[in-house]
């Protein structure tokens, strides 16, 4: 599945939460690891029924799977194993995973066949095809993204997950190293100078010799996380509730005003401004003409959970101060 496709792409310690970020006490918690029955209440605002904390599960989402990763959680399914490789390099896969199929239409019967205990999916996924994995193993499901609170979001997620599988102590130390790399990384920019700093984050792609810009504007992650940071977004355009994601060209970029001009794309699909070498307008772009465009290394997952936006600091913190 090409990137612009992906639409894209948490314990709590003794709270339930939802996915609007509400919260309700268990009424029997299972202390971690102590293997007793478990009840988790999900983005749906659904209690899902564990035996126990859940050890055989499968993702239906790369989001998720990254988080099941970063708790110490080896899946035993998930969506486009090659597809995961490629564009979430943070919590990599071993080899004892198998794919389920695509991310949109899992295969049903190699579910079956896996004896998961737990399938955790996103509100993504459609309703039907969420119902019918109910008839496999429990769902959780979480909310992929809010363009009005990412950050708290994914970090929700991870918390959720963590709860199903009681590894709260792992969400705590993955969350942890965000917030201390935000801190560090706001320092970084100021000290060079660079807060302020008017960056445009994006990415894209080429469909029959046309590039098309996907700005992540107000309210998305990443966006959001570079705010954070002490830079400022110059997209004026609006994005989408979910993930504050916008669309335009490349004559669109000539209205923007930016200092910088940040992307990420991946070997697999090819780095979308390679067709705007000979591009006059492209060229053009103050940005472009102070040398200000920047691809991020490989395998930064846009729309993760605090793993990839961890990475996703360091990389444009050293890319800006370099």
């Amino acid at each position: 599945m090409k990137i612009h496709k992906a639409l894209a792409a948490v314990g709590a310690l003794a709270l339930l939460l939802t996915g609007c970020g509400t919260t309700e006490e268990p009424t029997e918690p299972a202390a971690a690891g102590s293997g007793g029955s478990l009840t988790v209440t999900d983005s749906r605002g659904v209690d899902v029924e564990l035996s126990g904390p859940a050890t055989r599960v499968v993702g239906t989402e790369w989001n998720v799977v990254e988080n099941l990763v970063t708790l110490d959680v080896m899946p035993v399914g998930v969506a486009d194993v090659k597809g995961y490789s490629a564009w979430v390099t943070t919590a990599p896969l071993d080899d004892t995973v198998t794919d389920i199929g695509t991310r949109g239409e899992p295969s049903f019967d190699t579910i079956a066949s896996l004896d998961a205990d737990l399938i955790v999916a996103t509100n993504d996924l459609a309703e039907n095809v969420i119902s019918q994995l109910e008839e496999l193993a429990p769902v959780v499901v979480v909310k992929s993204a809010d363009a009005s609170r990412q950050i708290d979001q994914a970090k929700d997620n991870l918390k959720l997950i963590a709860e199903a599988t009681a590894t709260e102590a792992k969400a705590d130390e993955a969350i942890a190293e965000f917030d201390s790399a935000m801190t560090d990384g706001k320092a970084a920019l100021e000290e060079a100078g660079l807060a302020g700093s008017r960056t445009a984050f994006a990415d894209g792609w080429v469909a029959d010799g046309q590039v098309s810009v996907r700005p992540f504007a107000k309210g998305s992650l990443l966006t959001d996380i570079n705010t954070g940071l002490g830079l400022v977004s110059p997209w004026e355009l609006e994005g989408d509730a979910a993930y504050g994601l916008a669309s335009t060209d490349v004559e669109g970029l000539t209205k923007v005003d930016a200092d910088s001009f940040v992307y990420i794309t991946n070997s697999v699909d090819g780095d979308f401004t390679d067709e705007l070498a000979d591009n006059a307008v492209w060229k053009s772009l103050p940005f472009v003409k102070a040398g200000e465009v920047h691809r991020l290394e490989d395998g930064i997952w846009m729309f993760g959970g605090p793993a990839s936006m961890t990475q996703y600091v360091d990389a444009i913190v050293s890319t800006l101060t370099k």
